[in-house]
């Protein structure tokens, strides 16, 4: 199920660009900076520099789990 992978990059301020989390459901292999961040909130000559300031994690989830367990603590 696509919607329990997504890939999360953590992006501190960088010069006069606030700080941002960006989610997007890639593969892992894909899970960095340059799949993730759209749009590149920095020119060009800074993309390698704000992108090596982000952290990116993939992360999966299951939502049948997700869903019993909500039905169990709401019984």
């Amino acid at each position: 199920n696509s919607e329990d992978v997504r890939c999360k990059c953590i992006c501190p301020p960088y010069k006069d660009h606030s700080g941002h989390i960006y989610n997007k459901n890639v593969s892992q292999k894909d899970c960095d900076c340059l799949h993730v961040v759209e749009p590149m909130p920095v020119p060009g000559p800074d993309v390698e520099a704000y992108c090596l300031r982000c952290e990116c994690k993939y992360e999966e989830r299951s939502s049948v789990t997700i869903k019993v367990g909500s039905v169990i603590l709401l019984a």
